[in-house]
């Protein structure tokens, strides 16, 4: 499905300013973490800065996945490609080309042994081959170097370090939870169809804090791939008004 309401300018302007925006605030509180924040004198600005950086971690990585259907600028592959790896390397260092391989084999298997985002255990295990697909050894060399590198020209603000690596790692949990094992978890209820997804259905507001929206329209997602995170809760809402026009 494609997003007839709006046109492909208009969509891919949306997108990308939408993007941008959260790349830009993302960076602002990165900047302003590592050599600016005074922890100690402002613990309250600390903690609202870690938790902003760890949702925009979430946010980053959506970008990506959006970028991996071609959302982020419609029609334009190596653009979508160049956002994509941008975004992966400010979340964590991750390989583009290895995520894009793995995530197009889960939409094709989804909820099956050939999806590699599943897993038939309770969520620890889960999680862990989660990050098993996800973070293999180039990430565990890279990152280790980033983090040292980060230190030594921090100087004596080292320990501020931590404002990176370790968001990224509660919003890989935060995307595990909201974004995979809620949607897939076999025996919960029943799959609405082949796609073995479900949508959470939360509010709005809840949907965006947890997942960008890819907990509370995560079928919509599998049904529409290409259609933007911003665009699932309106496309929900004109398939159920399709649905009640026919009947």
């Amino acid at each position: 499905m494609t997003d007839h309401a709006l046109p492909k300018a208009d969509l891919t302007a949306t997108s990308l300013t939408v993007s941008g925006a959260i790349i830009l605030a993302w960076l602002g509180l990165h900047v302003h973490a590592l050599w600016f924040l005074d922890a100690v004198a402002h613990p309250v600005l600390a903690a609202v800065n870690f938790l902003a950086l760890t949702w925009l971690s979430v946010g980053l990585f959506i970008i990506a996945h959006d970028a991996m259907h071609g959302s982020v600028v419609p029609g334009r592959p190596r653009a979508n490609a160049a956002m994509g790896q941008l975004v992966l390397w400010l979340y964590a260092g991750f390989s583009w080309r290895k995520m894009i391989v793995k995530h197009m084999a889960h939409h094709r298997h989804a909820g099956t042994d050939d999806d590699p985002d599943f897993d038939h255990g309770g969520p620890v295990r889960w999680y862990g081959r989660f990050l098993a697909t996800y973070f293999g050894w180039r990430e565990g060399l890279l990152l280790p170097v980033i983090v040292t590198v980060y230190a030594l020209i921090l100087g004596d603000r080292w320990m501020y370090v931590v404002f990176w690596p370790l968001p990224s790692i509660l919003a890989s949990v935060q995307l595990f939870v909201f974004g995979t094992w809620l949607p897939h978890r076999p025996g919960h209820d029943v799959f609405p169809d082949r796609h073995n997804a479900r949508s959470s259905r939360i509010s709005d507001p809840v949907s965006l804090l947890t997942c960008f929206h890819f907990g509370g329209y995560h079928h919509e997602h599998h049904l529409y791939p290409t259609v933007p995170w911003w665009r699932l809760p309106r496309t929900r809402a004109k398939a159920t008004q399709k649905k009640g026009t026919r009947a």
